[in-house]
């Protein structure tokens, strides 16, 4: 929004020119996200308490989580508004790869109110059905899919690159929609079940939102992407924008959200965030990267599936209680060893994600 006006006022000084450059614009996103998201979130912390929007704890979980029931969540909402606002004031608006992870985003947002809403205001801890939640989880993403898949106008846009082989992608043709959707749709609920502790999942996302920001702007550039034998994408670049103001908006909202915990994210931004790491990984076309820099994600989200499958098929627990971190939790860890070590594995992944950028 603001590139127009900066494209305008450059006839009359070439000062104004800077803006053209994705850098600055990826820099002035994270800015924009993170001090709207400073700014607002005492704001939406006194307001979500006066409405008395408190977290629901399950009677299951860890006992030491019983503390945590009351505290204010769907701040998620704060983190979406950061997001949206730096990306629709820097981006350009008229790439269409902007559009479509801004819908994915709050789609997937949507969904998630309404899951908390109901878990608040229902009193009801499972919240929306999960039928349901994966009914509009598939249409959000397989709406997105469909017209990825639609406006791809190279073969580089629709194949599956994978690390460390030079000269290797596989073409996927129409099986391109699944796989978008299987990343879009698993991600959302990987970020969604690894977010259990305080600041546990934000600055995981963070890190990888900074990272995919890096891997877009390379992949639209057309002499890094040559240098580094990675396909080129025209366009992909603008996403530095939108994986910026995620950076921001995350710093911002983990400022109220470092342990002990003054605000959730709930559903609302748990389900958006991961929605977004994904489809930005489907355009950027480094799937198999998110999976590598997504580590934690991936986890947390493989242990659950572990756990119930072990159950179902043994009558015996694999781990003392899923996800991973409440593993951990109660083999005697305080919960800030948790979080800190879940983030150190997450540096040490998204760095060695980046570096197969190079190995090939």
């Amino acid at each position: 929004m603001l590139l127009w006006l900066t494209n305008y006022l450059a006839q009359f000084y070439s000062g104004f020119t800077v803006f053209e450059y994705l850098t600055f614009r990826g820099i002035l996103g994270i800015l924009t996200a993170l001090l709207i998201s400073l700014f607002i979130g005492p704001y939406v912390i006194r307001h979500l308490n006066y409405r008395q929007i408190g977290q629901v704890v399950r009677d299951n979980g860890p006992q030491t989580h019983l503390s945590k029931a009351g505290t204010p969540t769907m701040g998620g909402a704060l983190i979406l508004i950061s997001i949206i606002i730096s990306s629709l004031l820097w981006s350009d608006l008229y790439s269409p790869y902007v559009w479509v992870v801004l819908f994915v985003t709050t789609g997937f947002g949507i969904i998630g109110w309404v899951d908390d809403y109901r878990k608040i205001f229902e009193n009801n801890p499972k919240g929306l059905s999960p039928g349901w939640k994966y009914f509009w989880q598939s249409v959000i993403g397989f709406t997105a899919a469909c017209y990825l898949y639609w406006i791809a106008l190279t073969p580089a846009e629709t194949e599956l690159i994978v690390p460390f082989f030079k000269d290797f992608a596989l073409e996927l043709g129409f099986f391109y929609i699944f796989i978008a959707y299987f990343f879009i749709v698993g991600f959302s609920n990987a970020v969604n079940l690894t977010d259990g502790l305080d600041g546990l999942a934000i600055l995981p996302t963070v890190m990888v939102a900074s990272a995919l920001g890096i891997i877009a702007y390379l992949v639209g550039h057309i002499e890094f992407s040559a240098y580094l034998n990675i396909p080129y994408i025209a366009g992909t670049g603008e996403l530095v924008v939108f994986c910026g103001a995620i950076a921001g908006a995350g710093l911002g909202f983990l400022w109220f959200n470092t342990y002990p915990a003054q605000i959730f994210m709930g559903d609302v931004g748990a389900l958006a965030l991961g929605a977004a790491l994904g489809v930005v990984a489907v355009i950027a076309r480094h799937e198999i990267v998110l999976i590598i820099m997504g580590g934690i994600f991936v986890m947390e989200t493989l242990s659950v599936i572990i756990q119930v499958a072990s159950f179902k098929l043994t009558g015996r627990r694999v781990f003392r209680m899923a996800p991973l971190h409440h593993h951990f939790e109660l083999k005697g860890w305080p919960e800030p060893r948790v979080i800190v070590r879940f983030w150190i594995i997450t540096i040490i992944l998204v760095l060695f994600g980046l570096g197969t950028l190079k190995l090939r």
